[in-house]
């Protein structure tokens, strides 16, 4: 094998994990495995990355895989149970809703890391991230039922924000 062969099988995959995702999530959106969809997908996961890598600032070597897995079936689950929370308490009387805001202080510096966090509260039904500080440091959420502002912290930084730092650490 030449020193340039692996060179080009980079260029030509850029962002490998990200095809291997894009891939995975058409073969999910369409809910098949039928070979036309099979071919169809594996070429857009290939030309995505490839227009778009000009756009990425830097390339994101992500660390602990293992954190990253534990971390996706925590936010499943916790997908899972929040809907059922939110449910229950918007069933229920509103009174006895306590919608609210806080503040998180951020120790996560990435910026991919930040998102990721971002979005992970949003996609968990009950919580919404409102805003971002310029400085990055503070991450504004919404809560629809706040019983206790620390206890809220304190959850989302152990559950979301300790394993992302742990998977953006080498970046």
């Amino acid at each position: 094998m030449k020193s340039s062969e692996p060179r080009k099988f980079i260029q030509l995959l850029p962002h490998p994990v990200l095809t291997m995702v894009l891939w995975i999530i058409w073969l999910l959106l369409n809910n098949t495995l039928a070979p036309g969809h099979i071919v169809l997908g594996f070429i857009l996961a290939v030309i995505i990355p490839l227009l778009t890598t000009s756009f990425w600032p830097e390339k994101i070597i992500l660390s602990n895989p293992w954190v990253i897995f534990k971390f996706f079936w925590v936010v499943i689950w916790d997908i899972l149970i929040a809907n059922m929370v939110v449910a229950k308490l918007i069933l229920g009387p509103s009174r006895r809703l306590k919608p609210g805001f806080v503040l998180i202080d951020l120790e996560i510096q990435h910026p991919l890391g930040i998102s990721i966090l971002a979005n992970t509260i949003s996609l968990t039904p009950g919580t919404v991230s409102c805003d971002v500080s310029p400085d990055r440091k503070q991450l504004k959420v919404h809560a629809l039922h706040l019983e206790n502002e620390m206890d809220t912290i304190h959850e989302i930084k152990q559950r979301y924000e300790t394993p992302l730092i742990k998977v953006f650490q080498s970046c």
